[in-house]
């Protein structure tokens, strides 16, 4: 590694921030780029959906990782509201939007990912919105106002910690969900209705097994119909139904990409110079030996750390038990592992009392747990899994059993 060497890094959210920052503290000294389509420095996406849109106070640079500052003082080549339009691996060279183009030693790729756009009737028309960025953050808080209709398309836990910061500024909300459950993709169906139950408790109008045919409106929004002809009436939409990587520039360069780009566990693209972490990347899993990819903050760190490391010279493999987190009113939930092959779950804990863990079971062992408002139990959760410690179900449940106690000794 030489001053002469470029690491070249494409896309400036929360993954391509805390890259450049590693390879700056692992001593690189050469030149780094950090190129971005968006025109702020890396932030954390968590608040989009919850602090930024409660509140009117809060400023999108609290979202902010560091200020401009401090990539002056390392020395970091920000190219911010700029795109990368193609990419050269024969000359190891990035071509921008802006007409420029960038030589890398080594190029980095966090390009994230996008959201998944509803394409039916209505769907161009005002105050239909897309949750994924600042802006978007705000033009939706803007449209909280007081009393207002929103209706929210999909029922994941983005589209719930939007209905809990609506209804905290005083939005009439409902939900429409296509499974019969909310959050099915990630909690089991006994969590999901504990969390509607809490919603509905709120007064948030919940509809399950719905699908959105088409909006109403004449240049603004004012209705969503279901396919059963239900009108729901709305003066704003927030449609939270997934998202995909941001894989375009990588097939377009030749790169391996399914269901994201395709890494090892050093994060190692099919062309040894490139490199991927974050949302886009399809890794290695370190709980089942298969695939996967995470739309995460952890992953969106600490990989993009890992990765950055690698390519500063420390060969250290990436592998974490995924964990992923939601805040909706008074309730915090955590959840770590993969919710696959369980076959029952225990409870520790009542969730009348609003503060309990669920572990899912696979025979003696835990392969994935979520914890309400009981942080402390993720943490030995976590271990549980990471151990594959076998466990009796009794002691799971029991709140004088400390978890602590259930690990491997040693």
């Amino acid at each position: 590694m030489t001053s002469q060497e470029t690491f070249v890094v494409i896309g400036a959210g929360q993954a391509g921030g805390r890259a450049v920052e590693t390879m700056r503290a692992e001593g690189f000294d050469g030149r780094i780029v950090l190129v971005g389509a968006e025109a702020h420095v890396p932030y954390e996406r968590p608040p989009l959906s919850k602090q930024l849109l409660i509140s009117d106070d809060e400023e999108p640079a609290r979202t902010y990782i560091h200020g401009r500052e401090f990539y002056r003082e390392k020395d970091i080549d920000l190219r911010l509201g700029v795109q990368a339009t193609h990419i050269d691996r024969d000359a190891r060279r990035v071509t921008l939007s802006d007409g420029g183009s960038l030589d890398y030693s080594k190029l980095l790729l966090t390009t994230g990912s996008k959201v998944r756009r509803l394409s039916i009737p209505g769907s161009g028309l005002a105050g239909i919105h897309y949750l994924r960025d600042i802006e978007e953050s705000l033009a939706i808080r803007g449209d909280l106002t007081a009393d207002a209709a929103l209706v929210i398309v999909g029922g994941g836990y983005i589209g719930l910690e939007v209905a809990a910061a609506a209804r905290i500024r005083g939005c009439r909300v409902t939900i429409i969900e296509m499974e019969d459950v909310v959050m099915n993709r990630v909690v089991a169906p006994e969590v999901g209705r504990f969390f509607a139950a809490v919603h509905r408790a709120e007064g948030v109008d919940i509809r399950t097994g719905e699908r959105v045919a088409g909006f109403e409106g004449e240049g603004r929004v004012t209705g969503v119909l279901g396919v059963g002809g239900t009108r729901y009436a709305a003066d704003v939409v927030v449609v939270g139904v997934g998202i995909a990587a941001e894989t375009s520039l990588a097939e377009a360069a030749g790169l391996m990409v399914t269901n994201g780009i395709v890494v090892d566990e050093f994060g190692e693209t099919s062309d040894p110079d490139i490199f991927a972490a974050g949302d886009v990347a399809n890794q290695p899993s370190p709980v089942d030996g298969g695939r996967l990819r995470l739309e995460s903050w952890q992953n969106a760190q600490n990989q993009a750390i890992a990765v950055a490391r690698v390519m500063c010279g420390t060969r250290t493999p990436h592998a974490e038990t995924p964990w992923f987190w939601s805040d909706q009113y008074d309730l915090n939930l955590q959840m770590t592992g993969l919710a696959s092959g369980w076959d029952r779950l225990v409870y520790r804990g009542d969730p009348a009392d609003r503060k309990f863990t669920v572990f899912y079971m696979a025979g003696d062992r835990v392969v994935m747990a979520n914890a309400v408002n009981a942080p402390r139990d993720l943490r030995y959760a976590r271990m549980l899994i990471e151990t594959a410690a076998p466990v009796e179900d009794a002691a799971l449940a029991d709140p004088a059993v400390p978890l602590k106690s259930l690990l491997p000794a040693g």
